[in-house]
C-alpha cells in the first residue's frame, strides 16, 4: 500500500486511531487501486529469492497483499503463499488476479488478529504495507510466524527527487493551497538522502532477528494526466481530504500537468528491500 507520505488526516486523535483511519481508505476503491498502483522491479524478486529464500517451493506469508501487486510475481516464481489482507474488497480482487494458482491462499483478516498456523513459514514478506501494522505487534508476530533462520522481508517505497523535477517543485503550490497540513516549501529528498535506519533499529530492538540487509532500487514511472490523478486517488492522505479540498487539489494538479508539461510527467520512486533473519 505506497506513497502515503502526505497524511492529511491529522487531528487530535491518537496516532493509532489516525493510522487505522487511513489504512482502511485503500479498500474503498479496490478496482482503482488494482489498476493504478505500479508493481515492483524484477531485480527485487531476484533479491527476495537470494536474500530471503522466497523462491520456488518456499512457504511465504505475505502481510497486506492489497490486490496482489507482489503476490502474483511471487506465485509465478513458484512460492507457496498465504496472503493476509484486511480489506475485503482488496482481498476479493487479489483472489481474482490469482485465480487458478493452486499454491496461493488469500485470507481476509487483520494480521494483528489473525491466528498463526502451526506450521511456520520460510519467509514473511510485506510490500509497502508493514508500516500499517500495529508497531506493538508486527515484529513479534512476524518472528513467531517464521521457522528459525526464516526471513522477514519488508519492502518500502518513497517518492524521491528525479523524473520531472520542476513539476514536483511547482505542484507544491497546489498542496499548500488545498491541504493546510502541507509544510511550506516542502521539497522531495534525493534517494541518497533517505535515511533507512528506522526499520533496522526497530528490528534490532525486538531482539528476535539478526542484522538487516538492505537493497535499494530506483524506478521512473511516466504518467499521463489522467493516470497520475488515478494514482493520487489511491493515496490514503489524498482520500482522507474533505471532498472539496480533494477535488480542488486534483484539478490544480491536472491543470499544471496539462498546461505546462504537455499532459505527461515522470515520477521517481525509491524502493527499499530490508531482509532480516530470525535468530
Amino acid at each position: 500500500m505506497p506513497d502515503d507520505s502526505r497524511r492529511a488526516a491529522r487531528d487530535d486523535r491518537p496516532e493509532e486511531s489516525r493510522r487505522d483511519l487511513l489504512r482502511w481508505t485503500f479498500d474503498e476503491d479496490a478496482e482503482l487501486y488494482d489498476r493504478a498502483r505500479p508493481g515492483y522491479p524484477p531485480e527485487l524478486y531476484d533479491d527476495l529469492a537470494d536474500l530471503a529464500g522466497a523462491g520456488p517451493g518456499s512457504r511465504v506469508l505475505e502481510v497486506g497483499c492489497g490486490t496482489g501487486q507482489a503476490t502474483v510475481p511471487l506465485a509465478r516464481r513458484g512460492c507457496r503463499i498465504t496472503a493476509v489482507e484486511a480489506g475485503p474488497r482488496l482481498a476479493a480482487v487479489a483472489r481474482r488476479n490469482l485465480a487458478g494458482v493452486a499454491a496461493v491462499e488469500v485470507v481476509t483478516a487483520e494480521f494483528e488478529k489473525w491466528p498463526l498456523p502451526e506450521e511456520p513459514f520460510d519467509a514473511v514478506v510485506s510490500a509497502t504495507a508493514f508500516h500499517w501494522i500495529d508497531p506493538a505487534v508486527r515484529m513479534v508476530k512476524a518472528a513467531d510466524a517464521l521457522r528459525p533462520g526464516g526471513s522477514l522481508a519488508v519492502v518500502r517505497t518513497q517518492h524521491v527527487r528525479g523524473g520531472t523535477e520542476e513539476f514536483f517543485v511547482e505542484v507544491q503550490h497546489c498542496y499548500e493551497r488545498f491541504d493546510p497540513e502541507t509544510p511550506p516549501g516542502l521539497r522531495l529528498p534525493s534517494a541518497a538522502d533517505v535515511d533507512s535506519r528506522d526499520h533496522a533499529e526497530e528490528v534490532a530492538r525486538g531482539g528476535r532477528f539478526g542484522p538487516t540487509v538492505l537493497r535499494r532500487y530506483e524506478q521512473d514511472l511516466t504518467y499521463t494526466t489522467s493516470d497520475y490523478l488515478d494514482v493520487l486517488r489511491t493515496y490514503s492522505g489524498h482520500r482522507a481530504l474533505a471532498e472539496a479540498a480533494r477535488n480542488g487539489l486534483l484539478g490544480c494538479v491536472a491543470g499544471l500537468i496539462d498546461g505546462r508539461y504537455g499532459g505527461r510527467v515522470t515520477k521517481r520512486c525509491l524502493i527499499e528491500l530490508a531482509v532480516s533473519r530470525r535468530r
